[in-house]
């Protein structure tokens, strides 16, 4: 694998690391589809106790969507870059091992989405979260109109999806979309933390998470499939060229809401 990195541990924990530091590991197909294979073959496997994701470098858990990549897709590839995101995050989602993400630096965009879409979210002090796709010209595509508001509420997300801003460690905890704040390694708190899940019955664990995510699971889907119509809707504007070229050329970018 050129973009992820895994351990499986003597204790049955498994460790996934996003693997692009240079990147920020950021989001690009080949992680994506990387990430699509190993979770179809983890999940053939022998069962892990809990699988932990983070993202090596320490500057990020993932930064978001490789922009550089995507600037130029048309509609459909980037409706279809969306249902592709959000089919293989589902298989994260449904993996049968509890997940949790162990956060340090930044994870936006895809990077938070991707963090939602594990049971539980660790943060070091120096992560940052946030959806700032509307900085783009776009909107989130990976699930994060749907997620976020199922982690911190209808207001609050709506709030961090319309200005794009970045949450610190402490207001992620704060809010509800981390579990809490860890000041030492945050791998190994999660570490921890799996195994003190993984000291409970299996079977039970297994229910209590399927009980939990079934709750919602139809209007999950609903949302997610306009989601990927609307994402792919923003690469028919200018200001979604506008804010990609932006964004790649580390200046501020220029809307004309067209």
């Amino acid at each position: 694998m050129n973009c992820l990195k895994f351990e499986r541990r003597e204790d049955g924990v498994g460790l996934l690391s996003l693997s692009r530091p240079k990147k920020l590991n950021a989001l690009n197909a080949e992680l994506i589809s990387e990430l699509d294979v190993l979770l179809a073959e983890l999940d053939v496997g022998p069962p892990l106790v809990a699988l932990v994701l983070t993202g090596e470098g320490g500057r990020a858990f993932a930064a978001g969507a490789d922009i550089a990549e995507m600037a130029e897709y048309s509609v459909q590839q980037a409706t279809d870059m969306a249902k592709r995101g959000q089919r293989v995050l589902a298989r994260l989602e449904s993996f049968h091992a509890p997940t949790i993400a162990a956060v340090s630096g930044f994870a936006l965009g895809g990077g938070c989405e991707l963090a939602m879409c594990c049971d539980l979210i660790l943060a070091g002090a120096t992560a940052v979260f946030g959806q700032p796709e509307v900085k783009l010209g776009v909107i989130p595509g990976f699930g994060g109109t749907q997620r976020l508001p199922r982690r911190v509420g209808a207001q609050r997300a709506l709030e961090l999806t319309l200005t794009g801003r970045n949450v610190s460690a402490e207001e992620a905890v704060r809010i509800g979309l981390a579990l809490e704040l860890v000041t030492e390694d945050v791998v190994e708190a999660a570490i921890a933390l799996a195994l003190r899940i993984g000291a409970n019955g299996p079977l039970a664990v297994r229910a209590a998470r399927a009980a939990w995510r079934e709750a919602d699971h139809d209007a999950l889907w609903r949302g997610l499939d306009r989601e990927a119509e609307l994402f792919g809707g923003c690469f028919a504007t200018a200001d979604q060229r506008e804010g990609m070229a932006a964004h790649l050329g580390r200046r501020a970018p220029r809307f004309v809401g067209a």
